[in-house]
């Protein structure tokens, strides 16, 4: 028997909800999964989740990848969600996102972009739980992707332990603005809350871009927020602007790709 799976990018904190929150963006990597007594390589991170809910012997492991690696795209919650999704298939099992979610989060550590991998759309998560608050966002997401790489590693050790109270307050409004936003559709709200004091300041150094794209950012966008740990940054352009934006920010950053993307309405699925 043939599996074939297919998971989207995302793009996780949206500025405010650090940890909490992502988008599965339109941008897919695959697997196929055949019968063959070729050994698998079990440090795969696409194969170890697999191994969370199947067995590998007998199998062969083949993946397609279109998502750029660290660079803040969910590139590795892309492979992990490939892997749990095929596992879930071969064992007859019904791919169920939060039981796929606590299978898979001591693979990925963070659960914003597996959930989102993993159910589509716009999603929450906390506790091992997932809530899909949202089928789009109110704007396009266009990811401006320069050459240089980021481990979310590497990121994370950037961030302090203790946050001034000043900063956190203003994050959590930005936040709860962020929600009203998803839940209403307005552009307004949704422009309002793409602003962060807990990660974004702290991880400048290492994804210069963010600064330098909100320094020029197109008049045509709501604003721009660092994806996951950077250094990918996702314009978020009104719909109706979209091509001057992005020829805007192709102009000004010569040296990264601007990618024009849409929501992805389904997480990992069968191709």
């Amino acid at each position: 028997m043939t599996i074939r799976v297919r998971a989207p990018a995302t793009t996780a904190n949206l500025g405010p909800a650090f940890d909490c929150a992502a988008v599965a963006l339109d941008l897919w990597n695959e697997l196929e999964v055949g019968e063959g007594d070729e050994e698998p390589d079990e440090r795969h991170l696409g194969v170890r989740a697999f191994a969370q809910v199947a067995p590998t012997d007998g199998r062969t492991f083949t993946f397609t990848d279109r998502i750029p690696r660290e660079r803040g795209l969910g590139s590795s919650a892309a492979v992990i969600a490939l892997g749990l999704v095929a596992g879930a298939l071969a064992a007859g099992r019904d791919p169920d996102p939060e039981e796929l979610l606590a299978a898979g989060l001591p693979l990925e550590g963070h659960g914003d972009n597996l959930a989102a991998a993993l159910a589509g759309g716009v999603c929450l998560t906390w506790s091992g739980r997932i809530a899909r608050v949202a089928d789009s966002v109110p704007a396009v997401p266009l990811a401006v992707v320069p050459e240089e790489t980021v481990s979310t590693h590497a990121a994370r050790a950037t961030l302090p332990v203790q946050v001034p109270h000043e900063d956190a307050a203003f994050t959590a409004g930005r936040a709860a603005v962020l929600g009203a936003a998803l839940a209403s559709g307005s552009e307004e709200l949704f422009a309002a809350a793409l602003e962060d004091r807990l990660h974004e300041p702290y991880r400048a150094a290492k994804a210069p871009l963010l600064a330098a794209v909100r320094a020029g950012l197109p008049a045509g966008a709501l604003g721009a927020t660092l994806s996951g740990s950077g250094p990918t940054v996702i314009v978020w352009a009104r719909e109706r602007d979209v091509e001057p934006c992005a020829e805007e920010l192709a102009a000004r950053h010569p040296d990264a790709r601007i990618l024009r993307l849409a929501v992805a309405g389904t997480g990992a699925r069968v191709a």
